[in-house]
């Protein structure tokens, strides 16, 4: 009755995500009794897992999983899900688990929410709580069957180091007939994405202009972290759409989000408000952002950010 995870990988390496899914499972397989197992595709470093409580990992390694297939990627989790006797699977709430999460529901007879940010409770069926209405609430559901998948939150739960003694089992699967096959995948290179930046470092309107974006590209590069916009500056054509963040964009749960020149729309806002700490960098002590912030800077960011770049340089040459 293992609880099982899927691991993520990009370019052979774990995701940061699969960690705080070990994590999350050890601590629910302590309370239940159990191990956790964690299934993944082609990971070079699979044995890393152990360091937040998993027990057992099963490696699949196949030219087959280079590129994400839904259909290939459900049928193999699904069918370890079978041989571990498992009744929970745990995954990330990253696009392609998403995208999993409603197909394994159906394989597993099982009941899928995503966005979770608790344990399940047990004391009246199953019970867990999500973040819902673009993180503006919390709602409580109760899953009416036996098999369970949950969709974890990304930071709702954080990393735990539990060392435990693993077993590391490469695996080959008999395949299933391919309906359609994805022979590339094209993706941006050399930059953190904002799905798994640590760090997201965002500018508005305030920047003037798309020839000023060097202030938030340098900023990132040497916080190693994503870059990301508003959507008026999206919609002025100054960044790509990729880029924005918000309620109509993309969600960001990074564990420092800093906003530049960024007003605070409440759309904005609503896309942002789970990443742990907020700092906001404005010429503006009304702007809305600044009662959402958890750190603000009252200047001009045309001076505020040069400064932070360089003590930001002495910082990093005193402590390489």
């Amino acid at each position: 009755m293992a609880i099982l995870i899927f691991a993520e990988t990009y370019k052979g390496k774990l995701k940061k995500d699969s960690y705080e899914l070990a994590s999350y499972a050890y601590e629910i397989a302590v309370e239940k009794g159990t191990t956790v197992t964690a299934v993944c595709f082609n990971a070079s470093n699979p044995d890393n897992l152990s360091d937040y409580g998993v027990s057992k990992i099963i490696n699949c390694s196949d030219d087959e999983f280079e590129n994400f297939d839904v259909g290939i990627f459900a049928d193999c989790i699904a069918k370890t899900f079978f041989e571990e006797n498992s009744s929970i699977l745990v995954l990330s709430s990253s696009s392609n688990s998403k995208y999993l999460g409603g197909v394994l529901a159906i394989k597993l007879n099982a009941g899928y929410s995503a966005n979770v940010i608790s344990k399940p409770s047990y004391s009246n069926g199953i019970s867990l709580i999500r973040n819902s209405f673009t993180n503006k609430a919390f709602e409580n559901i109760s899953i009416l069957t036996e098999n369970l998948i949950i969709g974890l939150s990304k930071n709702s739960f954080g990393l735990k180091e539990n060392q435990t003694k693993v077993e590391v089992i490469d695996k080959k699967f008999d395949l299933p007939n391919r309906v359609n096959k994805i022979t590339s995948i094209e993706k941006m290179t050399n930059k953190v994405t904002i799905a798994d930046a640590d760090i997201v470092v965002s500018g508005g309107r305030g920047l003037k202009g798309p020839e000023n974006w060097n202030l938030i590209e340098d900023l990132a590069d040497i916080l190693g972290a994503a870059t990301a916009c508003s959507k008026p500056v999206s919609d002025l054509g100054w960044r790509p759409h990729s880029e924005h963040v918000g309620q109509t964009g993309k969600p960001v749960s990074s564990n420092l989000y800093i906003a530049i020149g960024i007003s605070g729309a409440i759309q904005h806002l609503a896309g942002v408000n789970s990443s742990k700490v907020k700092v906001v960098i404005n010429t503006d002590p009304e702007a809305p952002f600044f009662k959402a912030a958890d750190y603000g800077i009252v200047g001009d960011a045309f001076e505020v950010v040069p400064t932070l770049i360089e003590k930001l340089k002495e910082f990093k040459s005193l402590n390489n």
